[in-house]
């Protein structure tokens, strides 16, 4: 790690980057010796490897505090190593020689509505090139895991990490991001990802059942985006969503759904106020820009022990190869291979083709319900005319007169 000049120290809301750099964090803590024993803990977490301390760290006011540390810390919790620096090495580019994805068409078109909110300082070609990063980043990993699945919003995410990482680092932590994290929405239907939002009513029925049941009212679609692109797609402070990363890397795959159900909490009186569904739905979707992260993430940390997944209404239907429960435990899941990312995927893509077998054949037996009720009952005649212990029956109860 770096050191600055001689005589001179990080301010508080500063901090050298590994160069010894002074970098602007995304903390206003003015304590400056509380600030430079947080940085000293995340890093010595990093080094030490320790996904415990860092998940406090993570929790606690700031997150990582900046980019410089998050290079260290995020690839921890990702499960691959980097240098002092935040390179990877071993890095090439024989991903451009792979066959073509068959979602790079889509890509296309989502990099370049890219880079919306942020940076908000860069110059037109600056931002072109950002782009042409962006799509070098998911075309890598799409190709070099072509089993995957693009999805509509998976650029928001890519572009938090290519801001956040180095290039040497970016494909590693998205490979692993997805197939290890955020597996369950790049399987070739969306029903996984539909079915992780069933949970969030379960979780505000669990802390408030008044406010779940009003917004019960409204099917849980409205929390797709935010829990899809790790709310990358509405949060529109760079600063924010690095610092909301720090702990949605840091926690489990299903600590995304205790946010979203946090800083729903936080806006129960606004949320009561609409009696239309419609305008309930529309209240959920869009994520208030002013929300005080540090207490977003806190809170839902507390949430997280107070009602733990295992003790949510549906949490038994949930998939065993969902990341739900495959990524219950960060470090297990830092451990985990692409390999093993992978043959989830394969158990979860035959769980959706038996799932879609099922439907059709319930959709079938109910389109022919009348006819197939005919055949049931006249089966049943027959039977139970054929049957002994019905002749037998009948002889039984019938008065002898008639014999």
């Amino acid at each position: 790690m770096g050191n600055t000049d001689a005589g001179r120290s990080p301010t508080p809301g500063a901090t050298e980057d590994v160069n010894g750099r002074i970098e602007k964090t995304d903390t206003d803590d003015n304590d400056s010796s509380a600030f430079a024993r947080q940085r000293a803990r995340i890093l010595s977490a990093c080094r030490r490897r320790d996904i415990d301390d860092l998940q406090a760290l993570a929790v606690s006011k700031g997150g990582f505090l900046s980019d410089a540390i998050r290079r260290q810390a995020w690839p921890v919790l990702l499960g691959f190593h980097v240098d002092d620096h935040g390179e990877r090495e071993g890095v090439s580019d024989s991903w451009r020689d792979l066959e073509r994805h068959r979602d790079e068409d889509q890509v296309k078109l989502d990099v370049d509505r890219s880079f919306v909110y942020y940076p908000d300082d860069d110059t037109q070609a600056q931002l072109d090139q950002k782009k042409t990063e962006l799509s070098n980043l998911i075309t890598e990993v799409l190709r070099r895991q072509p089993y995957l699945c693009y999805f509509q919003g998976y650029h928001d995410i890519c572009q938090v990490f290519l801001l956040v990482l180095p290039a040497s680092a970016r494909a590693a932590a998205v490979s692993r991001l997805s197939a290890l994290r955020i597996r369950d929405f790049m399987l070739p239907s969306i029903a996984p990802a539909t079915a992780q939002l069933r949970l969030i009513p379960s979780i505000l029925a669990a802390a408030d059942p008044a406010l779940c049941a009003h917004v019960s009212r409204t099917e849980p679609y409205f929390a797709l985006s935010d829990t899809l692109t790790m709310f990358a797609h509405n949060v529109q402070q760079y600063s924010d969503i690095a610092r909301l990363f720090d702990a949605l890397l840091a926690r489990e795959q299903i600590f995304t759904l205790y946010v979203f159900a946090q800083i729903a909490l936080r806006r129960r009186d606004e949320l009561l106020s609409h009696d239309e569904p419609d305008m309930l739905h529309f209240a959920l979707s869009k994520l208030p820009q002013d929300l005080d992260l540090d207490a977003v993430v806190a809170g839902a940390a507390g949430l997280f022990e107070q009602h733990p997944p295992e003790s949510l209404r549906g949490w038994r239907s949930v998939s065993p190869a969902s990341t739900l429960k495959t990524a219950r435990d960060v470090r297990r899941c830092a451990a985990q291979s692409l390999d093993e990312g992978r043959a989830y995927f394969e158990v979860q893509r035959r769980e959706l083709e038996w799932a879609q077998r099922r439907e059709k054949a319930l959709k079938v037996a109910w389109a022919n319900r009348a006819l197939i009720l005919a055949v049931v009952v006249g089966a049943g005649a027959v039977y139970f005319r054929k049957a002994s212990i019905w002749a037998n029956l009948t002889a039984w109860s019938a008065p002898s007169r008639y014999f």
